[in-house]
């Protein structure tokens, strides 16, 4: 008999086998995720950081001027006085916080058409920034819709302000279009928030006769605390960084151009690209130094929530073992 050859089976590459299948989906998607983000984020930011120690424009040679152009930022009145603009949006911002989460409070619980002013309030935050900067121009526009609104309930016309033109007020009107849009986004969050607090609770409250003031500062604050934290952050940083605004509806004229806007008119119109570069790292800064401070405020403020969680714990226990009682009552009862 002629010996048969021994076939043996072709080794199969590592590559498409399982361990080398998962290899491959880590890396698809962390390296090139990470790939991505170092090349159209973080490389793109240290350029900037490069560009603002030169004096530069978009086109042409460039010179190395170290820290002139931040030095620059607090020689120039307009780059300083667009920081204080930044306090009317701050200001704006704790009142959007405030009437964010009194209509969630109110909203949250049973009331006739709720689900239709949550549409109501939620529906500036869906409409185009640019699209609401139109409406507010004409909303304050001489003799357009406010004027004509506050004349019918018998102001005289001649008593009226320039809504974007007298500096008493045309700030104030911008942060009132801001907190407008962005009201509904943090009553939503808060809403959310609010429905995930245990409903034993409030029962647990109202046994011990609590009213709605002592529900909402003893159950519902305490227990959102981590959401009210976040939003009155981003609210605050983000009134920082306030633009779309003052740029549709004043163009930054009359004394309302916010530090975003001088920056747009510095690198594009000035063609002034080292020293809008340093403006827009001196801003990252001052964000970054806002957000450190007001976590320590706010963990310095909640620094009872481990007591206050416990307390809730504890009268969340007591309305148990109530049932409990009233249970074994019946039966014995019976």
């Amino acid at each position: 008999m002629s010996p048969v050859a021994a076939t043996t089976p072709a080794k199969k590459s590592f590559w498409k086998s399982r361990r080398g299948q998962q290899i491959t989906v880590i890396i698809a998607f962390t390296v090139i995720p990470v790939f991505l983000l170092m090349l159209f984020t973080y490389y793109p930011f240290a350029e900037m950081v490069k560009f603002s120690f030169y004096r530069m424009r978009y086109v042409g040679r460039r010179v190395f001027v170290g820290w002139d152009n931040y030095k620059e930022i607090f020689k120039r009145d307009d780059i300083s006085g667009s920081l204080i603009l930044c306090l009317y949006y701050m200001v704006g911002a704790l009142v959007q916080i405030f009437l964010a989460l009194y209509f969630a409070t109110i909203l949250s619980m049973k009331v006739k058409c709720g689900k239709l002013f949550k549409g109501l309030i939620f529906f500036p935050y869906l409409i185009n920034g640019i699209a609401i900067g139109f409406i507010f121009k004409f909303f304050y526009t001489r003799g357009f819709v406010l004027d004509t609104v506050l004349h019918a309930l018998g102001i005289p016309m001649s008593a009226l302000p320039y809504w974007l033109k007298d500096r008493a007020v045309n700030n104030w009107s911008l942060v009132y279009s801001s907190v407008w849009r962005y009201m509904g986004q943090n009553m939503v969050l808060f809403i959310g928030a609010i429905m995930s607090v245990d409903s034993s609770l409030y029962e647990a409250a109202a046994l011990d006769g609590a009213n709605n003031w002592q529900k909402f500062k003893y159950i519902i604050l305490p227990s959102i605390k981590t959401i009210v934290t976040l939003n009155i952050i981003l609210s605050i940083t983000g009134s920082l960084s306030a633009f779309e605004a003052p740029y549709v509806i004043t163009g930054g004229n009359n004394g309302t151009g916010t530090f975003f806007v001088v920056m747009d008119k510095v690198a594009h119109t000035s063609q002034k690209v080292g020293l809008a570069s340093a403006m827009a790292v001196f801003l990252l800064c001052i964000i970054f130094i806002a957000t450190i401070i007001q976590k320590l405020l706010f963990k310095y403020i909640f620094r009872n929530a481990n007591a206050d969680d416990e307390s809730l714990d504890a009268k969340k226990a007591k309305q148990k073992a109530r049932k409990a009682a009233a249970r074994a009552a019946k039966k014995g009862g019976m």
